[in-house]
């Protein structure tokens, strides 16, 4: 193991890390013009305060504070399990935010449940349909899951910023510089019904994926930044499959009361 690997290992080190990462979340978020562009029925959802799944590009995850400027404890992000998804937990948490550890690959059910409980307290959960290392851009199946179980909206958003610089990352992650100007544009919701059979399930997923990937080039092109394409590979069958075995409704969830 290399000396670097080691030191990243030590908790003082990683404190240190989330603090500074904070810290440069802060000064984006404060330097950025940020301007957000929200349809009439999105805004309606969002203006009700209701549960529902917020999705956005793994690459795109450091722009969402500015999603929520007023109150971010309304706000939880699913996060990976990974050195670097915890790396990105600590820096929101610097912020205000709640998150929920888990993905597709690692503490899955566990974190279906957490999410399950915080859709039912009202709250809004993010959620990278991408993540936690890809294929870039492509949904998998686990926002679809995990809004048939749950019985709330998915609501797309993506965004750019004027000053970036793309990382030579898996997702192209947009590290956002200080003292631009930012746009995050919102989607129109997706329902996911709860009979939902596994043509449905997957219809749901190609509609998010072409409404974030559409939201996403938009805002590239209005800032000025030239276009990340998505990666060339889809999700493998065994996603829908497992999103099938997935969507049995929580107990008590909004989906579960409505149905009752």
């Amino acid at each position: 193991m290399s000396w670097l690997k080691r030191v990243g290992k030590w908790s003082m080190t990683r404190r240190l890390a989330a603090r500074t990462a904070g810290f440069y979340l802060k000064l984006v978020h404060r330097t950025t013009r940020w301007r957000q562009e929200v349809p009439e029925e999105t805004q309606a959802l969002l203006e009700a305060e209701g549960p529902f799944i917020a999705a956005f590009w793994h690459g795109r995850m450091i722009m969402m504070r500015a999603a929520w400027p007023g109150r971010p404890r309304d706000f939880h992000m699913l996060i990976s399990e990974h050195a670097d998804g915890q790396l990105i937990a600590r820096g929101m948490q610097h912020l205000g935010f709640s998150t929920i550890s888990g993905s597709s690959r690692r503490g899955g059910l566990t974190a279906l449940r957490e999410m399950g409980r915080r859709l039912r307290n009202g709250s809004a959960v993010g959620i990278t349909p991408d993540g936690p290392k890809g294929p870039r851009m492509r949904a998998k199946a686990g926002a679809i899951s995990a809004a048939r179980r749950a019985g709330v909206p998915i609501l797309p958003i993506s965004g750019a910023a004027s000053r970036t610089r793309l990382l030579g990352t898996w997702d192209r992650f947009c590290l956002v510089l200080p003292f631009g100007r930012g746009l995050l544009l919102w989607g129109t919701p997706i329902s996911v019904p709860a009979d939902a059979d596994q043509a449905a399930l997957e219809d749901a997923r190609l509609q998010l994926e072409a409404q974030l990937n559409g939201l996403t080039a938009e805002a590239d092109r209005r800032v000025g930044r030239p276009k990340v394409e998505p990666a060339a590979v889809q999700p493998a069958p065994h996603e829908l499959k497992r999103a099938a075995k997935l969507s049995g409704p929580i107990v008590g969830s909004p989906g579960a009361r409505k149905s009752a």
